[in-house]
């Protein structure tokens, strides 16, 4: 356990996408460069090592050294189970960096096996601070649990243990505190564009209903005409909807937010 507290541990990293590269340069902050890089594509792998000084890469797995301390595993869900079919053996950690794969998906691989999986939304060229990311950590023992702990606590204030069925439901969560979101304001950009008005008009809106749910609940933070459903306005609003599948989601939002917060009309409807 002791080589977690300097900096001598040495991290394999596999991967070089929009979560590998901002880990990478997140744990080079704290003096744990990772030693090598692996990517499928040389030109990604270059990249991403060519910003961590001392590191090297490689696009074969069996260039990887076989006595690394950590290997993560950063890449898309769908290329893991192919990537660790080829991985050689070692006694090194392994652990992926997913939402919604299960812990267990390194057994027949390795023996030594986790997660670290840091919850936040990844772009390569837009540097985010660690500080603030939970991490949700998992081992296939106590020894390992710590270590992982330990390494997250470097990188974050937020570290929480949760085992893969947890893992699967806060991943489902995220999708729909990030990514519908994001995907309800490329809606409203394409309303606004479509009759000349700026998207960031919007933005202190949008701040502001992200702020107030860190203090009070979504629950009592929600406003808008759908909560005591005003017929009247949501008839006219659905009928500015030329597009069926937003008229569709205007509707459908609309209901689950007047049944949310009048469950006695749920049964009616």
């Amino acid at each position: 356990m002791g080589m977690m507290s300097n900096n001598d541990m040495k991290i394999i990293l596999i991967g070089a996408g929009n979560l590998a590269t901002q880990l990478a340069l997140a744990l080079q902050k704290k003096g744990l460069t990772p030693a090598w890089v692996y990517s499928r594509t040389e030109e990604s792998a270059r990249q991403l090592s060519d910003r961590l000084p001392h590191s090297r890469y490689t696009t074969d797995l069996a260039q990887l050294p076989a006595d690394g301390d950590l290997y993560i595993f950063a890449v898309k869900d769908s290329v893991l189970p192919d990537l660790l079919a080829r991985m050689p053996a070692n006694t090194g950690l392994w652990v992926h960096t997913a939402g919604s794969v299960d812990c267990e998906v390194f057994r027949p691989y390795s023996t030594r096996y986790g997660v670290f999986y840091p919850m936040q939304t990844f772009s390569k060229e837009r540097e985010v601070d660690f500080d603030d990311i939970p991490f949700f950590i998992e081992a296939n023992s106590e020894a390992d649990t710590e270590l992982l702990h330990h390494l997250a606590s470097r990188l974050s204030g937020k570290v929480y243990r949760a085992n893969s069925e947890q893992r699967k439901y806060l991943h489902l969560a995220a999708v729909f505190a990030c990514n519908f979101t994001n995907h309800l304001y490329v809606l409203c950009d394409r309303i606004l564009q479509e009759h000349g008005l700026p998207f960031e008009a919007m933005l202190p809106l949008i701040r502001e209903t992200a702020a107030k749910v860190a203090d009070m609940s979504p629950f009592d933070a929600q406003t808008g005409p759908a909560i005591r459903y005003d017929q009247n306005i949501i008839a006219k609003q659905e009928a500015l909807l030329a597009d069926p599948t937003l008229r569709e989601i205007y509707s459908l939002m609309s209901r689950s937010i007047h049944e949310t917060h009048n469950p006695e009309k749920k049964q009616e409807s």
